[in-house]
């Protein structure tokens, strides 16, 4: 409350001029104060005239009125000063290095609260209160506090820049535009800043449609690895119970095995005990019927042996290990071989499927990126070489088996099942699966076919079956003289537009894409074929013509 009443005490001992506490004040006869200094200033400007105007009111005075000092109105601006100093303003209201000060304050300034475009001045709050009270000033511009207010004064006319040049795009004044502007598309600074703004806008909004756009992309990735997340774990899951559930079932198939053994087991023992114990009681009674036989052949009486003689009981039937036919002795032999061939099976089948599960694995294919640009394609390059064992013998390796030439008569290879016999084709060494990309370099006018396919592919024999492009098992695109034509499962394509001597092959083997680019200065599509890949894919060349030559690139 005191600071309002001292800042209201002050404005009422202002001098009007300079807005600042009245020094040496002295009164007109209208009754207005001002400082001593300021109004001499004034009416010093006024001389020409003869008369003297009150910068207030505009009263008029002839001749120049003799100044007198206002003693009580000095006495009470020095007790303002001093109420002043003992409520002194916070120190954080002061001007520091990194402020913009006061421009009107003496002494110690005060931080400015707004700086005037058209004043081009920075006011502290006390000194802007003109610009809020005043009509003339209530249409001056306002802004932030700068101390760059220079910078809208022209440095050639030191006049305030008003006018922007659209020609030379900058800000100049209304001289600059009737000099070295003359003719130049001009608008005043406001209008182009009003233009800028509205662009400005129009940006702005294209920039946060693009954040929310790029937000939605990013929730969806988001989302996207929750659900990859979330498959993966469940794959996991599932896979780990579908073997646990295989591993029961060959520990109860163990069992069984193992239960049906010694079962088998226990009857061929117990039959053979049996057979033992027969055995064994026939030898006791054979024994038996010796001791008594050997009895009687003993005795030395005649009669008595003769009378005995014919009351012997003929001897059982032998029971002979060659009428039991005891087969030869593999036992349980046989079922090891049979458990061990049962576990080779097994272990084909579990390797074929881990082969098939990976690749399938290998297709899962989070939202990547497609590539835009040949550097973006560069990042995928493979490094390509051909395979000997499956070039026609019309075609010669070099390079480092990159390089594939016609040659007008058969070269020295041996037969392999891998070679193509009757079509002039090779293929790479390297599967592809994944992402890859690689360039072929040809005379430009043509005679080569870039290709890819399956590693099943016939080989023997001029069929279809043999042929690129041809089947369900490959694709080609053949550069002719003039254009080209894309052959898939022998549907024919055609594709207009100038040859070039390189071509670029873009394989994404799980999104089941095949593209193909023609390279010069720039990279140009020249076909895309969409399809399901179900296994890994070769890269192959055709030279159709002797002396005709296709080359992988090697790529940085």
């Amino acid at each position: 409350m005191a600071q309002q009443e001292n800042q209201l005490d002050r404005e009422r001992f202002s001098c009007s001029i300079c807005l600042d506490l009245l020094r040496d004040p002295v009164t007109t006869g209208c009754g207005h104060s001002y400082c001593k200094s300021c109004i001499n200033t004034h009416w010093d400007k006024e001389e020409e005239r003869g008369s003297y105007s009150c910068p207030q009111c505009r009263q008029t005075f002839t001749p120049r009125p003799v100044l007198v000092r206002n003693t009580m109105l000095a006495d009470l601006v020095e007790e303002l000063k001093k109420t002043e100093l003992q409520a002194a303003p916070a120190d954080h209201c002061y001007a520091g290095p990194e402020d913009v000060a006061c421009d009107v304050c003496t002494g110690t300034k005060l931080k400015a609260l707004k700086s005037c475009l058209v004043c081009l001045a920075s006011y502290c709050e006390k000194h802007l209160q003109p610009h809020h009270q005043s009509a003339p000033f209530k249409k001056h511009k306002l802004v932030e506090p700068s101390e760059k207010l220079h910078e809208n004064m022209c440095s050639r006319h030191d006049e305030v820049m008003k006018i922007f040049c659209r020609t030379d795009q900058q800000c100049i004044c209304y001289l600059c535009s009737m000099d070295e502007h003359k003719d130049h598309d001009t608008v005043s600074a406001s209008a182009e800043k009003t233009e800028r703004q509205r662009e400005l806008g129009l940006r702005r909004k294209t920039i946060q449609q693009r954040v929310q756009d790029t937000e939605k992309d990013v929730k969806l990735l988001q989302q996207e690895e929750e659900a990859v997340n979330g498959s993966a774990d469940k794959a996991v899951e599932d896979s780990e119970e579908i073997f646990t559930e295989l591993i029961r079932l060959l520990e109860k198939k163990s069992s069984n095995v193992r239960q049906q053994i010694r079962s088998q087991q226990e009857t061929e023992v117990s039959r053979v005990r049996e057979l033992q114990e027969r055995l064994e009681q026939e030898i006791t009674e054979l024994k038996r019927k010796d001791h008594e036989l050997k009895q009687l052949s003993d005795t030395e009486d005649h009669n008595q042996l003769l009378h005995n003689y014919p009351s012997l009981s003929p001897l059982s039937e032998s029971t002979h290990l060659s009428s039991i036919r005891i087969r030869p002795l593999r036992k349980f032999e046989d079922v090891t071989a049979a458990v061990s061939q049962v576990r080779g099976q097994l272990q084909d089948i579990l390797s074929e499927t881990e082969t098939k599960i990976l690749q399938i694995v290998s297709r899962v294919d989070v939202l990547l990126p497609q590539p835009e640009n040949r550097a973006d394609f560069l990042k995928y390059s493979q490094e390509i070489t051909l395979d000997p064992n499956t070039a026609n013998k019309y075609l010669s390796l070099s390079k480092g088996n990159r390089k594939v030439t016609f040659m007008s008569q058969q070269q020295s290879y041996s037969n392999h099942p891998d070679r193509f016999t009757d079509r002039w084709q090779v293929l790479s060494r390297e599967s592809m699966t994944g992402r890859c990309y690689w360039e072929v370099k040809m005379r430009v006018r043509g005679g080569v076919c870039v290709a890819v396919t399956y590693k099943n592919i016939s080989r023997a024999g001029n069929t279809f079956e043999c042929n690129f492009g041809c089947n369900d098992k490959s694709w080609m695109l053949v550069c002719d003289s003039n254009s080209y034509t894309v052959y898939d499962n022998s549907i024919k394509t055609p594709v207009s537009g100038p040859l070039s001597s390189r071509v670029g092959v873009y394989l994404d083997h799980s999104a089941g894409v095949l593209s193909f680019y023609r390279i010069s200065d720039t990279m140009t599509l020249i076909h895309r074929v969409q399809t399901t890949f179900t296994q890994p894919l070769y890269a192959g060349v055709v030279v159709c013509y002797p002396g005709y030559t296709a080359e992988f690139c090697k790529l940085k």
